[in-house]
């Protein structure tokens, strides 16, 4: 194939506005006469959803591996698993012939409520950002490409086609970007899908700049930026802004609108051969992969297995599990038997095979009886009769199994949550059963936090089995008899109700605005910041086996900022059996120009320890782990001084800490102007020396500065003073002036602008 410039060159006006919008549902248009082939594309977060017709949206998808979704991977903090899902994703997408896999999703958890946030990480953004990054390395490592989502601020399914998010620079900057920032420029995904909605009143789809400034510009974006489904408004304002490929196809409308805007000059056609050439460097990289042939489903199912067991999180053990040779055990529920594994909407995969809870139990089970309960109907409704059988069963069993778990209705694309609660029928079921059972585990399928004051009190044991997969049935029996030690933390706080979460007040919005009100404070920033109690912190997750840490040193106590520094940790398996812990490392900002979170998590590592066995956890700490967003400059910034660095177990279990000194080297203009005050001036390291003396004069002609200082009398007149914008200030001194206030205002300013930080 010829150079992707010359076979831009070649190509007519026509051919290139065709190029850019989709040929089918799931398909770029090819050029035959140039030997440029179809891509193809395909929904698929955590398996494929790759549809036979490709110009039917909503048909049966073929056979494919269902993994868990991405709630479940976070929960997992295990970048080598990711990578190794990666590249079982791109065996099948190779086999199914599939160019770019639609996926992952690096959308923040603004609110428990979203009702897509089983397909987001986490509610941090160094988390959220590392897991995409590994995933998508996983799948590009084989010669198939992905599509970074949903850029940026989708937060929410109400109105999510036009709803516009009012976020402010540094909340989205601090917040909302920095999860894709890092799979960019780490992972280098072969494309980026814009957002369905706007973003301080602009959409997605045409904020140049988010895709152009920041993403293409800043961060050095060298793929193609692809549309949602149906996510473009108008295709000429779209390519302008950065929008390469609109999808899905095929709308000759749009192909005659862009032709049309070269012709009469609305259009340059130099940003349409951009977007061209972005298209064309992806469809040839692609096609370089060979497509067709088998994968492997047996080892997939496998694998499937593997990574649902890391990612279950034990919420609450009392030492009933794992289960010691029970005789008679009592499953309850109908997800015991009708595996709830994944959620609804595009994600939606047709699985290769599934693994029946139940079933899997019995398997490891020995010669114990299992009696099972329905428990709860498939609806809403309340059924007595179904408590009954329930509670039957489990007051003669050894121990009872509920298996709970959040029914699609209440949890999916396209809705969002009305509340954290399971349903009234499932609540009563297990009150019910732990009422005459104490030896009761419940186990959870969901895709988000929920709320459990009514009925954590009585259970034994709780596992958060996440919307796990097909294979998850049988990871569950695995960590129940202790195959598998658990070692899942949650990537999201679980709160105690819906009322103390970040973004209550302002979701979902009105009036086609929803205010991020909250800030930078979401997720444990936020718990943290109102010292608010929760059912389970970020970070949490309990094993069968217990760790210590110890002997926390940095390798340098003062260092640079672009030095950055390694903490490292001394980590001991203390208990009887083999585990695996995750470690968490904070970063607190003692004091900071701007407002920041108490701390913030930075880095993290997974180790494996053998019962008796310590080793060391080194983890490197990067300027961008000291540094904050500051909007006044438009950049991230470091400042001298002390920072706390903080190891543990989880954000609520500081097991060690450090402090060290950091030295700012950044040259930094000033921010001071004509309007800031007098008390910015004076907290500015460079304005102080300069308005100091002249400030200090002033206030002894007017007597409020004797030889000793200030006396009480004038105190209140000088707060005054100090909190009035500068040239105001010397506008209110003018009778004691030689020079006119503008005048001394100007030559403050020429003076602080000349010095450098």
């Amino acid at each position: 194939m010829s150079s992707i410039q010359s076979l831009v060159a070649q190509m007519t006006l026509e051919e290139k506005a065709a190029l850019c919008t989709g040929e089918s549902a799931w398909t770029t248009t090819p050029i035959q006469r140039l030997g440029v082939p179809r891509l193809l594309v395909s929904d698929g977060p955590h398996g494929l959803r790759r549809v036979a017709d490709v110009y039917s949206m909503a048909n049966k998808s073929l056979p494919a591996t269902c993994f868990p979704t991405a709630s479940a991977l976070a929960s997992s903090w295990d970048v080598e698993l990711l990578h190794e899902m990666g590249q079982a994703l791109a065996e099948e997408a190779i086999a199914l012939d599939v160019d770019v896999i639609l996926g992952p999703g690096a959308n923040m958890k603004r609110s428990p409520l979203c009702g897509r946030n089983f397909e987001y990480f986490a509610e941090d953004p160094y988390l959220a950002g590392t897991m995409a990054a590994a995933l998508i390395e996983g799948i590009q490592s084989q010669g198939v490409g992905t599509s970074l989502k949903h850029y940026a601020a989708n937060n929410q399914e109400y109105e999510r086609f036009s709803i516009s998010a009012e976020v402010d620079e540094r909340t989205l900057r601090e917040i909302y970007l920095p999860a894709f920032e890092m799979a960019v420029k780490k992972a280098r995904p072969w494309t980026v899908m814009c957002s369905y909605n706007r973003i301080n009143g602009t959409f997605g789809s045409e904020h140049h700049q988010l895709l152009t400034d920041i993403l293409k510009n800043e961060w050095g974006f060298e793929g193609f930026v692809v549309s949602d489904w149906g996510a473009v408004h108008n295709r000429v304002a779209a390519l302008c802004a950065g929008l390469d490929l609109e999808m899905p196809g095929p709308k000759p409308t749009r192909v005659d609108a862009v032709i049309e805007a070269v012709r009469n000059g609305d259009l340059d056609e130099a940003v349409l051969d951009e977007a061209v050439r972005r298209i064309l460097t992806i469809v040839c990289r692609a096609a370089q992969t060979p497509k067709g042939g088998e994968f492997d489903a047996a080892a997939h199912h496998v694998l499937a297995r593997k990574i649902s067991a890391e990612t279950i999180v034990l919420l609450k053990n009392n030492g009933l599990l794992p289960l010691q040779n029970p005789q008679h055990v009592a499953v309850i529920g109908r997800a015991a038997m009708e595996a709830h594994f994944q959620g609804g909407g595009s994600s939606h995969i047709n699985p290769t095979q599934v693994d029946v809870p139940f079933n899997e139990l019995q398997k490891l089970a020995g010669n114990a009886e299992l009696s099972f309960a329905e428990g709860y109907p498939k609806d809403d409704s309340r059924d007595p009769a179904l408590i009954e059988q329930a509670v039957a069963i489990a007051q003669t069993a050894d121990v009872a199994l509920l298996y709970i778990a959040l029914p699609s209705y209440k949890e999916s694309e396209g809705y969002d949550r009305p509340d954290l609660d399971l349903t009234a029928q499932q609540v009563a079921l297990i009150q019910a059963v732990t009422a005459v059972q104490p030896n009761t585990v419940v186990i959870l399928n969901n895709g988000a936090p929920l709320a459990m004051g009514e009925w954590i009190g009585g259970t034994a044991a709780v596992l958060e089995g996440w919307m796990m997969g097909q294979a998850g049935g049988g990871a569950i029996a695995d960590v129940l008899f202790g195959r598998v030690n658990p070692a899942g933390k949650l990537a999201e706080t679980y709160p105690l109700r819906l009322a103390d979460t970040p973004a209550h007040l302002n979701f979902p919005g009105e009036n086609g605005v929803v205010r991020y009100g909250e800030g930078l404070f979401i997720g444990y920033r936020y718990y943290d910041a109102k010292e608010l109690p929760v059912q389970f912190p970020f970070g949490y997750g309990l094993s069968y086996t217990t760790f210590a840490y110890d002997n926390m040193r940095v390798s340098d106590e003062e260092f640079k900022d672009v030095q950055g520094v390694m903490v490292s940790v001394d980590v001991t398996n203390t208990g009887a059996v083999a585990g695996q812990e995750i470690v968490q490392v904070y970063v607190h900002d003692r004091e900071s120009r701007l407002v920041r979170p108490y701390k913030e998590l930075k880095g993290f590592a997974k180790v494996s320890l053998q019962p008796g066995e310590t080793k060391t956890v080194a983890i490197q700490l990067d300027e961008r782990a000291f540094a904050y967003y500051d909007p006044a400059r438009h950049q991230w910034i470091t400042e001298d001084g002390q920072f706390d660095i903080l190891v543990g177990a989880s954000s609520a279990d500081i097991r060690c800490q450090a402090t060290v000194v950091l030295q700012c080297t950044m040259e930094l203009a000033t921010i001071l102007h004509d309007e800031s005050t007098i008390r910015a001036w004076f907290d500015d390291p460079i304005g102080r020396p300069i308005l100091e003396p002249i400030f200090n004069e002033l206030m002894r002609k007017g007597g409020l500065f004797s030889e000793n200082g200030s006396n009480d009398d004038s105190m209140d007149l000088i707060s005054f003073l100090m909190d009035l914008p500068l040239r105001s200030f010397f506008h209110f001194q003018e009778g004691s002036l030689t020079q006119p206030p503008d005048d001394i205002t100007n030559m403050l300013l020429d003076q602080v602008r000349g010095v450098k930080a």
